[in-house]
């Protein structure tokens, strides 16, 4: 049996409910899709439209009196996921529990080096103001971009080749290169300029 499409717990859908009310969009939509597609993660998109703005590609959803469209061309990726609303004290809004991954992180090998670089390398360069993007792993290469102050960065060389290089080998032994696939001509804001 197929699992739903989407679903809203009970305290995301009293917050769509309650801001509509506030807002006085009783009447409107939510419409719920994948705005952004990358080989390690999906950017989320939950907004209100008017009921006159559905588009022929939309799945339509009716929850608790809500009704959802949901993109056409998302529709796959969402499958199964949950909407909840959480609220920590410091921040809340909407969260999005997908049990589907991009196709790259399928492959545990990719999925490891996805790990090493979200939890070893981009908290470092991040005090940069950089950022690495797993693209690909092929036959033991990863091919990496690097963004914000590691894009254009005179470093940017030693970086993926004594830094990153060095961490995704050590932890992930079916590593063996790492390839910087970076436009640098096109760095805005490099950290070090070259």
């Amino acid at each position: 049996m197929d699992s739903p499409l989407l679903r809203a717990t009970d305290v995301a859908v009293q917050q769509i409910k309650h801001i509509l009310e506030q807002e006085e969009l009783t009447e409107q939509a939510v419409r719920v899709g994948i705005s952004d597609k990358s080989p390690t993660g999906f950017q989320y998109q939950l907004e209100f439209c008017d009921r006159s703005e559905q588009s022929d590609s939309d799945v339509v959803l009716v929850q608790d009196g809500l009704l959802f469209f949901v993109l056409g061309d998302s529709a796959a990726d969402l499958r199964g996921t949950t909407i909840d609303y959480v609220d920590t004290g410091f921040s809340a809004g909407f969260k999005f529990d997908n049990p589907n991954k991009p196709t790259l992180l399928e492959d545990p090998i990719a999925e490891r080096v996805h790990r090493v670089i979200q939890d070893q390398i981009n908290p470092g360069v991040a005090s940069h103001g950089g950022n690495v993007q797993l693209l690909d792993v092929k036959d033991g290469t990863v091919f990496v971009r690097l963004g914000g102050g590691c894009q254009g960065c005179g470093h940017a060389d030693t970086t993926v080749k004594e830094g990153i290089q060095s961490a995704i080998c050590n932890a992930v032994p079916e590593i063996h290169t790492v390839l910087d696939v970076t436009d640098h001509a096109a760095g805005t804001n490099p950290y070090f300029q070259g």
